[in-house]
């Protein structure tokens, strides 16, 4: 008996001469796993579009067998920056980014960061077990201990819990704290992330939209861009990280006169569980009832990674009963006259298998939002959706895993800002 579970591209250690069996668009082989940490593939060829993989019925799978790269090349990733030595991260606010930051970056045996602390006012009792039992994620492949009352242990690895609101109260200084993952939603300004560095850390990389001067950097688009010198960056938001790799292919291809975006996004903990108080009155409505129009800054915001798009994009949130997993619908005026569906996903498809590898993905096949869980990219491209209306109307449809694959982007940038320390 087997049961399909999975897509292609994720670890599976103390998984002892299992053979699995991929099936894609246009291309079938078989590949034989092993006890090696990342799993060697025999016989494997380039494929376009997603797999599924066969495991034994009723055997758990862990949280790495579910992640899967959603592009048109195998286990795509894009290129990480090195560092010489391990440098010290500390998480400030252990909640969904936080510890989806813990688990991505636990799949990465060739990351230069070494996580040595957690601030988070639950104590070590509520960061274990969180860590640990994901309602989205399942359970965490790592051993996950409470070694003291200040320490929990990953995988044998001892990381500091402490619990104190005060960035400037935290011991990043007697630590040897070089990177603060600002993950709090709170201090998202120069002020606010800057008393990270006055507690002793060199750098601050913020997982939401900045406020104020706050350089803005986009794996895929604009990060290349970063000089090193910058105190404080933010990765923006996981919708502008959907939305700016693609923009980006279609305004250098195309020219992006204007446009309109509509994500329908994923309930977060931002909204209420049942009707209750909000200062956005549709957001105090009941998440798992309600579709609930809200703004978005995500469209305006690719303006700080792409300044050619300034004020030539707009766009609303439809927040929607499920908890993980959105997508984006941009509709857009383009220069280029006469172009056709098939012209704008050459483009993409182009891009995805190029310069935006392990970022941007793309797929032929007719997936839900469910397929998606756990991608590695930013921002994977439904080309059975495009549309071309008229001369130069185009509409191109986009999902994203809001957690998933946004926190391996913060990864991305956490590596890149490390590689200038």
């Amino acid at each position: 008996m087997y049961e399909i579970i999975s897509r292609v591209g994720g670890f599976y250690p103390n998984t002892k001469n299992r053979i699995y069996y991929f099936n894609c668009e246009f291309t079938h082989f078989a590949a034989t796993f092993h006890t090696t940490p990342i799993a060697p593939l025999i016989k494997m060829q380039t494929y376009t579009g997603l797999s599924t993989v066969a495991l034994p019925a009723k055997q758990e799978s862990s949280l790495f067998s579910k992640v899967g790269a959603q592009t048109t090349v195998a286990k795509a990733t894009p290129t990480k920056a090195v560092t010489s030595a391990k440098l010290k991260v500390a998480i400030n606010g252990f909640g969904r980014i936080g510890r989806n930051w813990v688990r991505c970056h636990h799949g990465r045996a060739d990351s230069n960061l070494e996580l040595v602390a957690i601030n988070d006012s639950g104590g070590v009792k509520q960061a274990s077990h969180l860590l640990k039992y994901d309602s989205m994620l399942g359970t965490f492949d790592a051993d996950i201990t409470v070694i003291d009352d200040e320490t929990i242990g990953i995988d044998g690895h001892a990381v500091k819990v402490v619990s104190n609101r005060n960035p400037l109260e935290l011991p990043w200084k007697e630590l040897g704290v070089d990177i603060v993952i600002e993950s709090t939603g709170v201090f998202i300004d120069p002020e606010g992330a800057g008393k990270h560095i006055t507690a002793g850390a060199k750098r601050v990389v913020i997982t939401a939209p900045g406020k104020g001067d706050v350089p803005t950097f986009v794996v895929g688009v604009n990060a290349d861009q970063l000089k090193g010198d910058e105190p404080v960056v933010s990765n923006a938001s996981c919708t502008t990280n959907c939305l700016a790799p693609f923009a980006k292919v279609l305004d250098e291809k195309f020219g992006i006169i204007h446009g309109v975006m509509t994500t329908t996004h994923s309930y977060t903990g931002d909204q209420r569980v049942l009707d209750n108080g909000h200062r956005d009155l549709r957001r105090a409505r009941a998440a798992a009832l309600n579709i609930v129009p809200t703004s978005t800054g995500a469209a305006k915001a690719v303006a700080l990674v792409l300044p050619n798009l300034k004020g030539k994009l707009n766009g609303i949130a439809l927040r929607v009963p499920t908890p993980n997993v959105s997508v984006v619908d941009l509709v857009c005026q383009v220069e280029k006259k006469g172009v056709t569906a098939e012209d704008i996903n050459a483009a993409f498809k182009e891009s995805s298998e190029g310069a935006q590898k392990g970022v941007l993905g793309f797929t032929m096949l007719p997936l839900v939002s469910s397929d998606f869980k756990c991608s590695d990219v930013s921002t994977t491209i439904d080309g059975q959706l495009t549309m071309v209306m008229g001369e130069d109307m185009v509409k191109v449809v986009a999902w994203y895993d809001n957690e998933w694959g946004y926190t391996q982007r913060v990864v991305d940038l956490t590596d890149l800002v490390a590689s200038h320390l």
